[in-house]
């Protein structure tokens, strides 16, 4: 597994992953923070272009992403993870609306352990996903992190509008 670290206006961003694709995105805070394992290795040329969206993403310039992603979960988890990439930039649901999505409208609290669990954050927009009443609910990155995210989909989505 190869990692390198990405500057953000939200903290240095661990990547993880392999030749074949990115398998983690690690916070420098809050509950999904992730540090390298001892076994890997430390190699930027395998996530150039990852780190080039995400550049573009933070700088307003991108909205959506094209990489190849290895994420890991249950199959339930990887339907959800799935859902969660059809959420347009600037927009938010519920995790009531996800279970729905895939067919399960009684498991809202297994759609939102799986949100809690993606691996790749931010790429697979688990951000966009907030409680029922419209309240921000648990992030990976700490709840800062979310509103941050958030706050820069909506002002850039409101600049595009004004173009």
């Amino acid at each position: 597994m190869y990692y390198c670290y990405l500057e953000t206006p939200i903290g240095d961003l661990l990547l993880g992953g392999d030749d074949d694709g990115l398998s983690f995105i690690g916070f420098p805070e809050g509950p999904m923070r992730l540090d390298p394992k001892p076994d890997w290795i430390f190699n930027e040329k395998p996530f150039s272009e990852a780190r080039r969206q995400l550049g573009e993403y933070f700088a307003g310039k991108r909205k959506t992403f094209d990489l190849p992603l290895k994420p890991t979960g249950t199959e339930f988890q990887l339907q959800v993870l799935e859902e969660l990439q059809k959420i347009h930039y600037g927009t938010t649901c519920s995790y009531r609306d996800i279970a729905e999505r895939i067919g399960r409208p009684r498991a809202v609290r297994a759609v939102g352990a799986a949100n809690g669990r993606n691996p790749i954050p931010i790429i697979i927009p688990c951000h966009r996903v907030i409680g029922a009443s419209g309240d921000l609910t648990g992030f990976g990155g700490g709840l800062p992190t979310k509103e941050a995210l958030l706050r820069l989909e909506l002002e850039n989505s409101q600049l595009l509008q004004n173009t």
